[in-house]
């Protein structure tokens, strides 16, 4: 029965990780702390190690952080780069010490030790000493290619200092750290607040935010720094220890930490350890650690790695400051994008010399596990030292009157029903006109990618809302001249260009405006996957989830937002109103003469002739389409070899049954 839990725990927490890798790699937002994230991985990796027949390749311990964003272009790390192991205590930082003596057969091991600063990762390119290109970590095999934001930060040389004492090679892998200092944070803040947007959460979000965006000039305008510390492949350097790789950048030209120092053995580490925890809240910068790292590169190569950690490395955490207060309420909020995120409002508490009042208690889920309740005194502390969290309550001073918390069914905001996709630990609202969203959507709405409404940026959205002009996305197309010219800043001449922005925008694009919905999981290439099958909005929203999921790159989790979307009887509304406001997305247009029109195809096993990419597009450019599973619509299963249970499934719904060499003669007809 323990065993059974076990594996239970195991499958929980790899889901749980890995939604918290998507927060933190992907959306630069995350919802526990960097202690917390850690408390679940260790746990993982101990059961795991108690379990090995739960072994998976694509476990989180196996892997680093999480797959890259598809809106970039994506880069494969000519060496791979490892995440590092943790250490909690002394005693973890000596038995670290222990056992890369025991594995190497050494007795004495020499170190460097590096402040640990919470930033963002980075790999750059260097050929012939001139930057060519970076990209972020990802899952430390393929990261997202960042070139031209990098290229914004100004401590970051485009062109190595070669000498020829210290000649630039010919190709170079640097790794370095993207970090944003606490003062330029703290003005960041303050100007994104004024101009009415969201304070970032912490440093390290605002920089991979940041570094993260689509248009450089954004990231030109965030105090970006950087700190280098370490290369991809050390044998091209002709050095022999860690330390003299960190003197050849510098004398390249690379900023490295200052703060780094040789240790001789774990004892002076120890010692580095706590006096960097003393002079951390001094530093221009956050720092959540120490990082050690065996000094000599030949024991480094002899130590090799582990899953997705280096055996010769250790990040050593220092622990989170912690103070104890009442909760006096738990207040639902909802966020830009729609979340619901519960808040413990509580008796002020001085935590690490912040006063802290407010803490995230993230979601439902993590709420009943924690069981706080209105009453309960808590533990505290910040994450990261910056954003506060409920660590646990203590129950013994638990007041009898004190109820369990239960999330609200209906939006704080707007009234509608919350929704709970499945798979997700967040509650949403989906009313596309709620108020605590509204500016958000419309700022997508107006965006370039969506119904491009030159002129309707953030501030001008803003300036409609607070003026009560607009409470959802149609109202935009009922906006007068008049209107407009009463706003602030609003000159007559900029007034009539945005009416004639919004009046042109009225005959969009049918994938456009799909996308400009802001259908949670539906971007650009979902919306004209929909736009190309549905063929006009009608049939879409009238689309039920086992009509979605057959579609080619539609899964069960986007179906399921697609049609809660529609089912809203708010969004229903809406959609009604850009009907009477002249909003006619235009249909796809249809070849009747296509000669796979009407036709959906299944393929199943290898194809010997082509690739399953290739085959698709000759479908689709004949006016077929590709369905991923087999249903009563199906019109041809295609049949390679070594084909998989769809073949069975077709056989016994009497599918049409085809080969390869029939399917290509199908499509040369």
């Amino acid at each position: 029965m323990e065993k059974q839990d076990d594996l239970k725990r195991i499958a929980e927490l790899r889901r749980v990780i890995e939604y918290h890798n998507k927060r933190y790699y992907q959306q630069d937002a995350p919802e526990i702390s960097d202690t917390g994230y850690d408390l679940l991985m260790r746990e993982l990796q101990n059961l795991e190690e108690r379990c090995p027949e739960a072994y998976s390749p694509s476990s989180p311990t196996q892997r680093v952080g999480a797959a890259p964003l598809s809106k970039f272009a994506s880069f494969n790390h000519p060496s791979p780069m490892f995440s590092l192991a943790n250490a909690f205590t002394h005693e973890e930082i000596i038995e670290f010490d222990k056992r890369i003596k025991r594995l190497a057969g050494v007795n004495a091991i020499s170190y460097v030790a590096e402040p640990k600063l919470d930033g963002l990762a980075v790999n750059l390119i260097y050929e012939n000493g001139i930057f060519r290109q970076g990209a972020t970590r990802g899952d430390g095999t393929t990261g997202e290619d960042v070139t031209r934001n990098l290229k914004t930060i100004a401590t970051l040389p485009l062109k190595m200092k070669s000498t020829a004492h210290h000649p630039a090679p010919s190709f170079i892998e640097i790794r370095g750290e993207v970090y944003i200092e606490k003062e330029p944070f703290q003005k960041l803040n303050i100007r994104r607040t004024e101009e009415g947007e969201e304070p970032f959460a912490n440093p390290r979000n605002a920089a991979a935010g940041s570094l993260r965006q689509l248009d450089s000039r954004i990231t030109a305008r965030r105090p970006l720094n950087i700190f280098f510390y370490g290369v991809g492949n050390v044998e091209a350097l002709g050095v022999s220890t860690h330390w003299e790789a960190l003197q050849k950048l510098s004398d390249w030209g690379f900023p490295v930490n200052q703060l780094i120092e040789r240790a001789e053995d774990i004892s002076a580490c120890i010692q580095y350890f706590e006096r960097v925890r003393n002079m951390r809240e001094k530093l221009p910068y956050e720092i959540d650690g120490v990082v050690l790292k065996v000094n000599d590169l030949t024991l480094q190569k002899t130590l090799g790695n582990v899953s997705r950690n280096p055996r010769w490395a250790m990040a050593c955490k220092f622990p989170a400051a912690q103070e104890t207060t009442i909760v006096k309420n738990i207040d639902v909020q909802v966020g830009r994008m729609g979340t619901l995120t519960p808040v413990a409002i509580m008796e002020p508490v001085n935590v690490g010399g912040v006063m802290v009042s407010r803490a995230t208690l993230h979601n439902e889920d993590e709420v009943l596990k924690k069981d706080v309740r209105v009453g309960d005194t808590v533990v505290i502390q910040r994450a990261g030292d910056v954003i506060p969290e409920v660590v646990k309550v203590i129950p013994e001073k638990r007041p009898e009157t004190a109820a369990p918390f239960k999330m609200p069914v209906h939006c704080p905001e707007c009234g509608s029903e919350i929704v709970r996709l499945e798979g997700e630990a967040a509650h949403r609202c989906i009313n596309i006109s709620c108020p605590a969203q509204l500016k958000e959507h419309i700022r997508h709405f107006a965006s370039r990618g969506a119904m491009d409404i030159e002129g309707l940026g953030e501030k001008v959205s803003a300036q409609l809302f607070d003026a009560r002009l607009i409470a959802d996305p149609a109202d935009i197309y009922f906006l007068t001249k008049e209107q407009l010219v009463a706003l602030d800043r609003q000159a007559e001449k900029s007034a009539g260009n945005l009416i004639d922005a919004i009046t042109k925008s009225k005959n969009p694009a049918l994938d456009k405006f799909i996308y400009a919905l802001g259908i949670r999981h539906v971007g650009e290439r979902n919306a004209k996957i929909l736009a190309d099958h549905f063929g006009s909005l009608e049939t879409l929203m009238k689309a039920q989830r086992e009509d979605l999921t057959v579609i080619n790159e539609i899964g069960p989790e986007i179906a399921a937002s697609i049609v809660g979307f529609f089912h809203e009887h708010k969004n229903i509304d809406v959609m009604n109103k850009f009907g009477m406001a002249g909003v006619i997305p235009q249909k796809k247009a249809v070849n009747q003469s296509a000669p796979l029109l009407g036709k959906s195809f299944v393929f199943t096993g290898t194809m010997e002739s082509m690739g399953r990419s290739e085959a698709k597009t000759m479908v689709e450019n004949l006016g077929g389409t590709i369905h991923s599973g087999v249903t009563k619509k199906t019109t041809y299963v295609v049949a390679g070899s070594d084909p998989g249970s769809k073949l069975d499934k077709a056989r016994s719904a009497g599918i049409k049954i085809i080969s390869e060499e029939e399917f290509l003669k199908l499509i040369s007809r």
